[in-house]
Protein backbone atom coordinates (compact mmCIF):
# COMPACT_ATOMS: atom_id res chain seq x y z
CA UNK A 1 0.00 0.00 0.00
CA UNK A 2 1.14 3.34 -0.64
CA UNK A 3 -1.95 5.35 -0.56
CA UNK A 4 -1.93 8.78 1.19
CA UNK A 5 -4.22 8.34 4.01
CA UNK A 6 -6.07 11.03 6.53
CA UNK A 7 -6.94 9.75 10.06
CA UNK A 8 -9.84 12.18 10.85
CA UNK A 9 -10.00 11.76 14.80
CA UNK A 10 -6.87 11.00 16.36
CA UNK A 11 -7.77 8.64 19.71
CA UNK A 12 -6.61 5.60 20.60
CA UNK A 13 -8.10 3.37 17.89
CA UNK A 14 -6.96 5.60 15.61
CA UNK A 15 -3.19 5.70 17.70
CA UNK A 16 -3.01 1.99 17.62
CA UNK A 17 -4.12 1.65 13.48
CA UNK A 18 -1.14 4.49 13.09
CA UNK A 19 1.35 2.75 15.55
CA UNK A 20 0.43 -0.79 13.84
CA UNK A 21 0.82 0.79 10.09
CA UNK A 22 4.10 1.84 10.96
CA UNK A 23 5.28 -1.45 12.18
CA UNK A 24 4.08 -3.01 9.09
CA UNK A 25 6.69 -0.40 7.47
CA UNK A 26 3.35 2.09 5.91
CA UNK A 27 5.36 5.26 4.89
CA UNK A 28 5.02 7.52 7.64
CA UNK A 29 5.21 10.52 5.43
CA UNK A 30 1.55 8.97 3.42
CA UNK A 31 -0.27 9.30 6.87
CA UNK A 32 -1.82 12.60 8.19
CA UNK A 33 -3.46 13.01 11.58
CA UNK A 34 -6.56 15.34 12.26
CA UNK A 35 -7.96 16.28 15.44
CA UNK A 36 -9.03 19.48 17.56
CA UNK A 37 -6.41 18.75 20.07
CA UNK A 38 -3.27 19.78 19.50
CA UNK A 39 -1.72 18.13 21.84
CA UNK A 40 -2.57 15.20 20.54
CA UNK A 41 -1.54 15.24 17.64
CA UNK A 42 1.90 16.68 18.22
CA UNK A 43 2.75 13.62 20.28
CA UNK A 44 1.33 11.30 17.59
CA UNK A 45 3.75 13.26 15.61
CA UNK A 46 6.94 12.90 17.78
CA UNK A 47 6.27 9.37 18.29
CA UNK A 48 5.64 8.40 14.79
CA UNK A 49 6.92 11.31 12.64
CA UNK A 50 3.36 11.28 10.77
CA UNK A 51 2.50 14.66 9.31
CA UNK A 52 -0.50 16.38 11.24
CA UNK A 53 -3.19 19.00 10.51
CA UNK A 54 -6.50 20.47 12.06
CA UNK A 55 -7.85 21.12 8.47
CA UNK A 56 -10.28 17.56 8.11
CA UNK A 57 -11.29 19.30 4.58
CA UNK A 58 -7.88 19.37 3.34
CA UNK A 59 -6.62 16.54 5.27
CA UNK A 60 -9.26 14.51 3.44
CA UNK A 61 -9.35 16.30 -0.35
CA UNK A 62 -5.61 15.18 -0.52
CA UNK A 63 -6.02 11.78 0.56
CA UNK A 64 -6.89 8.34 -1.16
CA UNK A 65 -8.29 6.97 2.13
CA UNK A 66 -10.00 8.84 4.95
CA UNK A 67 -10.75 6.94 8.54
CA UNK A 68 -13.70 8.16 10.33
CA UNK A 69 -12.23 7.64 13.50
CA UNK A 70 -14.76 9.75 15.71
CA UNK A 71 -17.47 9.30 18.02
CA UNK A 72 -20.64 8.20 16.31
CA UNK A 73 -22.18 10.98 18.45
CA UNK A 74 -19.86 13.62 16.36
CA UNK A 75 -20.03 11.90 12.80
CA UNK A 76 -22.76 13.80 11.13
CA UNK A 77 -21.62 16.98 12.16
CA UNK A 78 -17.53 15.85 10.67
CA UNK A 79 -19.03 14.26 7.42
CA UNK A 80 -21.55 17.20 6.61
CA UNK A 81 -18.24 19.31 6.74
CA UNK A 82 -16.66 17.29 4.43
CA UNK A 83 -19.46 16.99 1.95
CA UNK A 84 -18.34 19.52 -0.35
CA UNK A 85 -15.30 17.29 -1.29
CA UNK A 86 -15.86 16.53 -5.27
CA UNK A 87 -17.25 12.94 -5.88
CA UNK A 88 -14.33 10.45 -6.76
CA UNK A 89 -14.64 6.83 -6.91
CA UNK A 90 -11.14 6.26 -6.49
CA UNK A 91 -11.48 7.85 -3.02
CA UNK A 92 -12.12 5.47 0.33
CA UNK A 93 -14.10 6.26 3.17
CA UNK A 94 -13.78 4.12 6.00
CA UNK A 95 -15.34 4.38 9.29
CA UNK A 96 -14.77 2.78 12.31
CA UNK A 97 -17.82 4.36 14.25
CA UNK A 98 -20.07 1.89 15.91
CA UNK A 99 -23.32 2.03 15.27
CA UNK A 100 -23.43 4.26 12.23
CA UNK A 101 -24.84 2.71 9.28
CA UNK A 102 -22.81 3.21 5.48
CA UNK A 103 -26.11 4.37 3.97
CA UNK A 104 -25.92 7.24 6.82
CA UNK A 105 -22.86 8.19 6.24
CA UNK A 106 -23.22 8.29 2.44
CA UNK A 107 -25.55 10.61 2.84
CA UNK A 108 -24.05 12.92 5.40
CA UNK A 109 -21.29 12.87 2.72
CA UNK A 110 -23.03 14.05 0.17
CA UNK A 111 -23.99 10.81 -1.80
CA UNK A 112 -22.15 8.26 -4.20
CA UNK A 113 -19.30 7.91 -1.79
CA UNK A 114 -17.20 4.53 -1.92
CA UNK A 115 -17.32 3.21 1.51
CA UNK A 116 -15.99 0.36 4.02
CA UNK A 117 -17.61 0.39 7.40
CA UNK A 118 -15.69 -1.77 10.39
CA UNK A 119 -16.39 -3.12 13.84
CA UNK A 120 -12.86 -3.49 15.91
CA UNK A 121 -12.58 -3.87 19.47
CA UNK A 122 -10.75 -2.76 21.78
CA UNK A 123 -7.80 -5.58 21.46
CA UNK A 124 -6.76 -3.74 18.90
CA UNK A 125 -4.80 -1.77 21.11
CA UNK A 126 -2.24 -4.35 21.30
CA UNK A 127 -2.82 -5.26 17.76
CA UNK A 128 -4.66 -8.18 18.59
CA UNK A 129 -8.07 -6.92 17.37
CA UNK A 130 -10.65 -8.63 15.55
CA UNK A 131 -12.50 -6.53 13.24
CA UNK A 132 -15.19 -7.28 10.90
CA UNK A 133 -16.05 -5.21 7.83
CA UNK A 134 -18.68 -4.26 5.01
CA UNK A 135 -18.49 -2.42 2.14
CA UNK A 136 -21.16 -0.61 -0.04
CA UNK A 137 -21.51 -1.20 -3.58
CA UNK A 138 -19.33 1.40 -4.70
CA UNK A 139 -16.18 -0.11 -3.22
CA UNK A 140 -13.66 -1.83 -5.66
CA UNK A 141 -11.97 -5.34 -4.65
CA UNK A 142 -8.89 -3.21 -4.69
CA UNK A 143 -10.28 -0.75 -2.44
CA UNK A 144 -11.53 -4.03 -0.59
CA UNK A 145 -7.79 -4.85 0.17
CA UNK A 146 -6.42 -1.67 0.92
CA UNK A 147 -9.32 -1.39 3.63
CA UNK A 148 -8.53 -5.08 5.16
CA UNK A 149 -5.22 -4.38 4.86
CA UNK A 150 -5.49 -1.05 7.20
CA UNK A 151 -7.58 -3.18 9.50
CA UNK A 152 -4.83 -5.82 9.79
CA UNK A 153 -2.20 -3.84 11.05
CA UNK A 154 -4.05 -4.08 14.38
CA UNK A 155 -5.17 -7.76 13.99
CA UNK A 156 -7.28 -10.20 11.78
CA UNK A 157 -10.19 -8.57 9.54
CA UNK A 158 -13.14 -10.67 8.25
CA UNK A 159 -15.87 -9.40 5.84
CA UNK A 160 -19.48 -9.75 6.24
CA UNK A 161 -22.03 -9.72 2.64
CA UNK A 162 -24.54 -7.41 4.62
CA UNK A 163 -23.96 -4.71 6.88
CA UNK A 164 -27.14 -6.38 9.13
CA UNK A 165 -24.43 -8.91 9.93
CA UNK A 166 -21.61 -6.08 11.92
CA UNK A 167 -24.75 -5.75 14.60
CA UNK A 168 -23.92 -9.99 15.28
CA UNK A 169 -19.99 -8.86 14.96
CA UNK A 170 -21.00 -6.10 17.78
CA UNK A 171 -22.55 -8.95 19.69
CA UNK A 172 -19.86 -11.58 19.51
CA UNK A 173 -16.02 -9.66 19.23
CA UNK A 174 -17.29 -6.07 19.54
CA UNK A 175 -18.56 -6.70 23.04
CA UNK A 176 -17.13 -9.75 23.56
CA UNK A 177 -13.96 -8.75 25.37
CA UNK A 178 -15.92 -7.46 28.10
CA UNK A 179 -17.84 -10.66 28.50
CA UNK A 180 -13.94 -12.30 29.27
CA UNK A 181 -12.94 -9.70 31.38
CA UNK A 182 -16.01 -10.51 33.63
CA UNK A 183 -15.51 -13.96 33.87
CA UNK A 184 -11.95 -13.43 34.79
CA UNK A 185 -13.10 -11.37 37.14
CA UNK A 186 -16.05 -13.84 37.96
CA UNK A 187 -13.03 -16.59 38.12
CA UNK A 188 -11.02 -13.94 40.61
CA UNK A 189 -13.64 -13.85 43.07
CA UNK A 190 -14.32 -17.55 43.10
CA UNK A 191 -10.93 -18.08 43.55
CA UNK A 192 -10.67 -15.90 47.01
CA UNK A 193 -14.02 -17.51 48.29
CA UNK A 194 -12.20 -20.86 48.13
CA UNK A 195 -9.33 -19.18 50.26
CA UNK A 196 -6.80 -18.10 47.53
CA UNK A 197 -5.15 -14.58 48.02
CA UNK A 198 -6.14 -12.26 45.69
CA UNK A 199 -3.29 -11.77 44.05
CA UNK A 200 -2.79 -15.25 43.38
CA UNK A 201 -6.51 -16.14 42.12
CA UNK A 202 -5.77 -12.79 39.70
CA UNK A 203 -2.52 -13.64 38.15
CA UNK A 204 -3.73 -17.68 37.87
CA UNK A 205 -7.31 -16.91 36.36
CA UNK A 206 -5.64 -13.94 34.11
CA UNK A 207 -2.90 -16.62 32.58
CA UNK A 208 -5.65 -19.34 32.53
CA UNK A 209 -7.47 -16.93 30.13
CA UNK A 210 -4.36 -15.90 27.95
CA UNK A 211 -3.11 -19.71 27.74
CA UNK A 212 -6.43 -20.80 27.08
CA UNK A 213 -7.05 -18.62 24.50
CA UNK A 214 -3.65 -19.25 22.98
CA UNK A 215 -4.80 -22.60 22.30
CA UNK A 216 -8.18 -22.18 21.27
CA UNK A 217 -6.69 -20.08 18.02
CA UNK A 218 -5.50 -23.43 16.01
CA UNK A 219 -7.83 -26.26 17.66
CA UNK A 220 -11.48 -26.97 17.61
CA UNK A 221 -12.44 -25.68 21.23
CA UNK A 222 -14.82 -28.59 21.52
CA UNK A 223 -12.44 -31.20 21.14
CA UNK A 224 -9.91 -29.42 23.57
CA UNK A 225 -12.36 -29.22 26.05
CA UNK A 226 -12.85 -32.78 26.27
CA UNK A 227 -9.21 -33.27 26.38
CA UNK A 228 -9.24 -31.48 29.74
CA UNK A 229 -12.67 -32.83 30.81
CA UNK A 230 -11.54 -36.48 32.32
CA UNK A 231 -14.84 -38.58 33.52
CA UNK A 232 -15.78 -37.87 37.13
CA UNK A 233 -12.72 -35.49 37.28
CA UNK A 234 -12.99 -32.08 38.58
CA UNK A 235 -13.19 -30.43 35.32
CA UNK A 236 -16.30 -32.53 34.05
CA UNK A 237 -17.93 -31.52 37.52
CA UNK A 238 -17.61 -27.51 36.77
CA UNK A 239 -18.76 -28.06 33.39
CA UNK A 240 -21.85 -30.26 34.23
CA UNK A 241 -22.62 -27.15 36.93
CA UNK A 242 -22.21 -24.81 34.30
CA UNK A 243 -24.57 -26.66 32.03
CA UNK A 244 -27.56 -27.27 34.45
CA UNK A 245 -27.48 -23.88 35.12
CA UNK A 246 -28.10 -22.87 31.94
CA UNK A 247 -24.74 -21.47 30.73
CA UNK A 248 -25.35 -21.23 27.19
CA UNK A 249 -28.47 -20.14 27.63
CA UNK A 250 -27.38 -16.93 29.41
CA UNK A 251 -24.90 -16.51 27.06
CA UNK A 252 -26.78 -16.38 24.03
CA UNK A 253 -29.87 -13.78 25.90
CA UNK A 254 -26.44 -11.82 26.31
CA UNK A 255 -25.11 -11.91 23.01
CA UNK A 256 -29.12 -11.42 22.00
CA UNK A 257 -29.48 -8.16 24.30
CA UNK A 258 -26.07 -6.92 22.67
CA UNK A 259 -27.54 -7.36 19.07
CA UNK A 260 -31.05 -5.46 19.76
CA UNK A 261 -28.71 -2.28 21.45
CA UNK A 262 -26.48 -2.14 18.70
CA UNK A 263 -29.88 -1.51 16.02
CA UNK A 264 -30.69 0.89 18.95
CA UNK A 265 -28.03 2.76 18.49
CA UNK A 266 -27.99 2.65 14.47
CA UNK A 267 -31.77 4.04 14.78
CA UNK A 268 -30.79 6.53 17.75
CA UNK A 269 -27.95 7.64 15.87
CA UNK A 270 -29.28 8.11 12.38
CA UNK A 271 -32.79 9.91 13.53
CA UNK A 272 -32.94 13.54 11.98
Amino acid sequence: MKQAICFIGAGNMATSLIGGLITNRYQATQITACDINLDQLQHLQQRFQINISQDNLACAGAAEIVLLAVKPQVMRVVCEALSTLPPNPQQLFVSIAAGVPASAIDAWLGGGRTIVRCMPNTPALLQLGATGLFANAQVSAAQMESAALVMQAVGISIWVDKESDLDAVTAISGSGPAYFFYFIELLEAAGVELGLPRETAATLARQTALGAASMALDEDVVKLRAQVTSRKGTTEQAILSFQQNQLGQLVNEATAAAHRRSLELAQELTKD
